[in-house]
């Protein structure tokens, strides 16, 4: 489920974070410091540069405050600007750049590590670094349907795309998942309740 909740924010917080009050700004920060952080380390692998980009995405929230109209939630606007700067980051040169001298392509991230024996002695893999070997755009895809809620139509919007492509991307990432976090010879039924949306 998403950290994005509506927030116990006073009504008055947004106008007064406007008008340059600090604590108003400062109730901003620690109400989606949380969910923010989560979000930029559930789609960026790397903690530091997701870290760079949490605060990133405060400096964004508290400079663009007179872009909220107040039509929609303020933590879905929030959970907006997350997305959209995580995505530009790993859509960006230098992030594809420092993969690349790393020797980190998406193909070769989807590997499973060869220090990674963990199934052979009887233990999984746990989600999260299952979630950190998969490719930048298929881990996005399964973070923001399966947990953030967003549909294959906004997801493919998103990444340039269409919602063939992020329905494929998901069942190739949950595909990955899958071998990822099953030791050999057991299968689960588990399968999403629905990739149609």
């Amino acid at each position: 489920m998403s950290a994005f909740l509506d927030s116990d924010l006073p009504p008055d917080t947004v106008p007064r974070a406007l008008a340059g009050a600090a604590d108003a700004q400062e109730a901003i920060y620690r109400a989606f410091e949380l969910p923010v952080r989560t979000l930029t380390r559930r789609l960026v692998p790397r903690a530091a540069q997701a870290e760079d980009l949490a605060q990133d995405v405060f400096v964004e929230v508290l400079q663009s405050l007179g872009q909220f109209d107040g039509r929609g939630s303020f933590a879905g606007w929030v959970r907006t600007i997350t997305v959209r700067v995580c995505l530009m980051h790993l859509r960006s040169p230098w992030h594809r750049g420092v993969r690349w001298m790393e020797g980190l392509t998406p193909a070769e991230s989807a590997a499973v590590p060869a220090g990674v024996a963990a199934a052979a002695s009887g233990q999984l893999m746990d989600v999260e670094r299952a979630l950190a070997r998969l490719g930048d755009t298929a881990r996005a895809v399964v973070w923001l349907h399966d947990v953030e809620g967003y549909t294959h139509a906004e997801i493919g919007a998103l990444l340039g795309g269409t919602a063939s492509f992020s329905k494929s991307q998901l069942a190739r990432a949950h595909l990955r998942l899958r071998e990822l976090l099953e030791p050999d010879g057991v299968e689960t039924s588990c399968m999403p309740v629905s990739t149609n949306c």
